[in-house]
This record gives C-alpha cells, structure tokens and sequence, in this order.
C-alpha cells in the first residue's frame, strides 16, 4: 500500500470522532523482513534529508508525539530516527512538571526545548498535555499558581487552545515546520501490551499501576483529544492520527510524514560565492602539490 499522508490528516476546522478513525488501517508492508527493509529505505531517507536541514539551515522540524499509554509513542521515535545524526537532533520527554516549571505559564518548559535552524526536535508528549491529562485531572490546576478571575473550565481549554495555536503558528512564520502526530489505540491492544509488561520480566519496569488508573479514564481522554484535535489542528501544524494497533505499520506511516514534509522544503547545500570557490580552489592546489 502506498502511503498518503492525507489520509491521516486531521483537517482544520473539522470535528473529531475518534470512534471514525481506524486503530488498525491497511498493512504497508508484506511480512517482518519487508517491514525492515522499507524501514531501512525511509530511515537513509530521512538522514539524507537531516543533512539537508543542517547544512540549509533555515528551517527546524518540530515533531510531537502523543498517545495514550502503551501507543508506541517511545518506539516510534527510537526506529523512525534511528539514522539520524545525533549532532542535528534532541528528543525530550515531557514528565510531571517540577516546581519551577509550575512557577512559569504552561508553555514555557517546552519552549525552552523549540529545536534552532536546521535542527530536529522530538517532543514525547508535550505542552498538549496541559489540555489533555490537566483536562482529565483538573484537580492539578490547583498547582499551577493561575491567576485571579473567571475560572470556568470551558474558558481554562479554550484559552489554552487559542496560545497553543498563536505558538504554532509565530513558529511556522519564523521557519519552524510542526507535525503532530496522535497514536491511535484501541483500549483492547492497549490491554494486550500491559499483559505483556506485566508477563515478561524484561519488560515489568515499563508498567505502573497509574496506568490502570489512567486505562479507567479511557472515555475521558478520548473526548479530551477529540477537541484537542479539532481545536488545533491548522494549516500551520497539522496533527495526523496514526493508526497504533500495528507498530510496525504506524512507524513507516509516520516515517513517510516526515520525509515528505522535508522533501517539500526545497532544502539545498548552500552555494558558494565566487571569491569563496577561488579560495577552495587554492587550498586544493596547496593540498596536491
């Protein structure tokens, strides 16, 4: 199956219905050892792609990634970006925030992370989850020191949907390209990997008894990243939600987003002026005589 990025778009202004997005879409690979090989292909891709960015160096890419528990949003960034250059990429994973980041507005711990020109920025889950878990847990607006003045619910998202999306959109004006992707689980795979964390030995530090407590939630972050979706998915930073059944299958998805929105750059190596080349051209002659 040919990837279309614009399958999985989530088009500006549109509701959401996540029950309509597929958690399982059609297989993009034939068996394990295709699987590898079309991974193999995006990821030299997307390193020749990096090289690009950082030589170019008037555009970074900010990539987020969020999901419910157990989504595969920390698989998808170790196999996706496993050729790129270390040199030209950071990933973050945003946890509880500390007291000093409670003491500063919502955005501001993640614009300290904003990757420079020709960079890569990972965000493992993000500023979203201020109107994503706070919006489930609104107990923890209590912490954040908010000021004095109309509180109601309602008011707290959609403010904070209106400077998430003013934030994206001062980034893109300034060279920052934003793709966002939301990995889409179903609560039944989403069982069948904690029974794996929980069965394996190897992989018993991977699970915590708050993600039951957060799996009893299901219904509530789902209408959560419903609006979510809808109120900040724009031209400027679009969110694409990934089908997160099938690992190996949302990887080259996403894998196949960010090597077409590179592409899309126009990215080239800098030229060199006339006086520069002469002087390349002179330190070639030092260097073979």
């Amino acid at each position: 199956m040919k990837i279309k990025p614009s399958e999985f778009r989530v088009r500006p202004g549109r509701k959401v219905n996540l029950r309509k997005w597929p958690t399982r879409g059609a297989r993009c690979y034939r068996s394990r050892r295709h699987y590898a090989q079309l991974l193999a292909a995006a990821v030299a891709e997307l390193s020749r792609l990096q090289e690009l960015l950082y030589a170019d160096h008037r555009h970074a890419l900010l990539l987020i990634f969020q999901g419910m528990d157990a989504s595969g949003k920390d698989g998808a960034v170790k196999h996706v970006m496993s050729g790129v250059n270390p040199q030209g990429c950071a990933v973050t994973s945003f946890k509880t925030p500390s007291a000093e980041e409670l003491a500063h507005d919502f955005l501001w711990r993640t614009v300290c992370r904003l990757p420079a020109r020709g960079q890569i920025g990972i965000f493992n889950r993000s500023y979203y989850e201020e109107v994503l878990v706070v919006r489930v847990h609104p107990e923890l607006l209590d912490r954040q020191g908010l000021p004095p003045g109309p509180r109601g619910r309602a008011r707290i998202w959609k403010g904070r949907y209106r400077s998430i999306v003013e934030l994206e959109k001062h980034l893109r004006r300034n060279g920052t390209r934003i793709l966002k992707f939301h990995l889409h689980l179903s609560k039944g795979e989403q069982r069948r990997r904690f029974l794996t964390r929980i069965d394996e030995p190897a992989k018993n530090w991977k699970f915590s008894h708050a993600d039951i407590e957060e799996r009893r939630r299901w219904d509530d972050y789902r209408a959560a990243y419903e609006d979510c979706l809808a109120a900040t998915s724009t031209e400027a930073a679009p969110w694409y939600v990934v089908p997160a059944d099938d690992k190996l299958n949302a990887r080259l998805i996403i894998s196949r987003i960010i090597c077409d929105e590179l592409a899309g750059l126009g990215l080239a190596f800098p030229r060199m002026p006339g006086r520069q080349r002469a002087e390349l051209r002179a330190a070639r002659r030092t260097l073979t005589r």
